[in-house]
């Protein structure tokens, strides 16, 4: 037998050319989003440059004043309010109102009860009085157990009747009518200093002239130089 003769070895083509179209690829592949990113951005400087130039040229001649840091800055607003009592005062000053109509008390004597609110609590249904803020005693010595709108103490009715504002609106009517009969005839804070039996009799007479203005505005006619704005209206009817 003849031995086979040995196998000629095969010859592998070189890798170069490959490897440069690679190249060629990867390359093209990179320069092409730079010349785009390029063309983008020396055309957007371009448009911003236009739209510089067109901003400058529309407020060419306008005069822009300069900024004075001594300039008085515009007002605050300023809340709604009537004679200087605010929406929750005023809508507390409502309830005094709704309960004397229920009661069939005439518009003086529902200012009158207005008057007295304000000059015991600012109309303000507050669960503390006389005692906690000024220490003030009864006559006869006794710590003072004043709460609520009017300032009711204890023989006036419960906790609860008191710091309720339509029961102590309600409680202020009924001893006012029976009290004072003839109010009609008396001074506004008369009436409501034998109603309520403070110390001082002309204590109420400030508050008289806004209690009138609260009443007129609740009623939706305001007197002059008071709005509606924001406030809280009860009508009667």
């Amino acid at each position: 037998m003849h031995a086979r003769p040995p196998a000629r070895p095969v010859r592998r083509k070189p890798a170069r050319r490959r490897r440069t179209r690679r190249a060629w690829l990867i390359a093209f592949g990179i320069l092409i989003p730079v010349l785009i990113g390029g063309g983008l951005v020396w055309g957007g400087g371009f448009a911003f440059t236009a739209l510089a130039a067109a901003l400058d040229d529309a407020v060419d001649g306008v005069t822009v004043p300069a900024f004075d840091p001594d300039a008085a800055l515009p007002p605050a607003p300023v809340p709604p309010n009537i004679a200087g009592y605010g929406v929750e005062q005023l809508g507390n000053a409502c309830t005094i109102l709704r309960a004397g109509r229920d009661l069939g008390f005439d518009d003086r004597d529902q200012t009158i009860a207005i008057m007295t609110a304000m000059g015991e609590s600012s109309l303000r249904n507050i669960d503390y009085g006389d005692w906690e803020t000024s220490g003030v005693t009864n006559p006869d010595g006794s710590r003072t157990t004043s709460i609520g709108l009017f300032q009711q103490q204890d023989n006036w009715g419960t906790r609860e009747q008191r710091l309720d504002a339509y029961t102590a609106a309600t409680l202020f009517y009924r001893a006012m009518a029976a009290r004072i009969p003839d109010r009609a005839a008396l001074d506004p804070t008369i009436v409501a200093h034998n109603t309520q039996i403070n110390a001082d009799a002309n204590h109420y007479a400030r508050y008289w002239d806004r209690a009138v203005r609260v009443v007129a505005a609740l009623g939706g006619t305001p007197l002059a130089n008071d709005k509606l704005d924001g406030i809280p209206l009860c009508p009667a009817g």
